[in-house]
């Protein structure tokens, strides 16, 4: 695809090759990431952050981005806040706000939300989820996390064996990594939840459409014995009509240390895009993974750094300029990625 100007709206966009440029440039993206070189590139740039349902990584994680790319960020936070609460169009609100950034980034509930504000924009717009929908940044972070957690044993992600677990009905991240995989060859993708929030068949469909082997479960341990990665979701209660519905599926697939040395390989990676539900009735990835090596959700959100620095640098058409623009940094930096 051509980067520089476009929307980034849904992985469907990316051919194999796009996302093999994104990784290219995410890897550029290394000591700037990790305090090690300051640029300034995007020096005078702004970005519009719109984020009309909580977060807190693809929100702060997109600012940080482009504040490491030199560039300003400008916020909105919740409907409340802004004059869609008035009842303002996304139509007139994109043609408003498209005017004071260069480029936004944008979270909204409703399904299809981020691409019709996209198509009344002046500036490219990445989506940062539109209900359950897609995640295309999630999906490619946790895509470039697979990557980088599987070269370490010499493979690719050709040939991987993935379950993902939970609630895989309402969950974007999920949805979008599924499409991202499609560009891949010889998977095998176990998808574990309860039958009520199983995958949306058109997503089972796609997968199989592909070539993937696709086996549904509504067992954990079974599922994840001959597995490379593990991919947990937590139930996405915003999308359910009440909390009470929602806890009726909490903590049903619930992975621990003990699971995990009974039941997965000993290089087994788990991932989650978090957040994990940490309550007591919930508690998806237990906190006694947090010593597990092999547990990798914070080397994710490390990731989705990177991951968002290239797509502000691909947009904007400056990854070519951002070495001539960078110096080292001159405070105290000890970090440990």
């Amino acid at each position: 695809m051509q980067f520089a100007g476009s929307h980034i709206l849904s992985v469907q966009q990316f051919e194999r090759a796009d996302v093999e440029r994104i990784f290219s440039v995410a890897d550029q993206m290394e000591p700037y990431a990790h305090r090690r070189r300051v640029t300034k590139v995007l020096d005078g740039a702004i970005l519009g952050s719109m984020f009309f349902e909580p977060s807190t990584r693809t929100r702060v994680s997109f600012g940080s981005a482009f504040n490491l790319l030199g560039g300003e960020v400008r916020e909105t936070t919740g409907f409340e806040n802004s004059a869609l609460a008035k009842g303002e169009s996304l139509y007139d609100t994109a043609r408003v706000l498209s005017g004071y950034s260069d480029v936004i980034a944008m979270r909204h509930p409703a399904e299809g939300s981020v691409a019709e504000f996209a198509a009344a924009s002046r500036v490219p717009v990445i989506n940062g989820g539109d209900g359950s929908n897609e995640h295309p940044s999630q999906a490619l972070l946790d895509l470039y996390t697979i990557k980088s957690e599987l070269a370490d044993s010499g493979r690719g992600i050709d040939g991987l064996r993935i379950a993902m677990v939970g609630d895989l009905l309402h969950g974007r991240t999920v949805h979008s990594l599924c499409k991202l995989l499609c560009l891949y060859s010889d998977l095998q993708v176990v998808l574990v939840s309860p039958q009520e929030l199983s995958m949306p068949e058109s997503i089972v469909d796609y997968l199989r459409a592909a070539g993937h082997q696709v086996v549904e479960s509504d067992v954990l341990e079974a599922s994840i014995a001959h597995v490379d990665i593990v991919y947990s979701t937590r139930i996405q209660e915003e999308r359910f009509s009440t909390q009470a519905e929602a806890d009726l599926y909490r903590g049903r697939f619930r992975l621990n240390q003990d699971i995990y040395t009974h039941h997965c390989e000993p290089n087994t990676v788990i991932m989650h895009p978090l957040p994990r539900d940490s309550r007591d009735h919930a508690r998806e990835l237990d906190d006694d993974l947090n010593d597990n090596p092999n547990l990798a959700i914070f080397r994710q959100t490390d990731n989705g750094v990177l991951v968002r620095m290239a797509l502000f640098a691909l947009t904007l058409d400056v990854v070519d300029q951002v070495d001539a623009h960078a110096r080292d940094v001159n405070w105290y930096t000890q970090r440990r990625f």
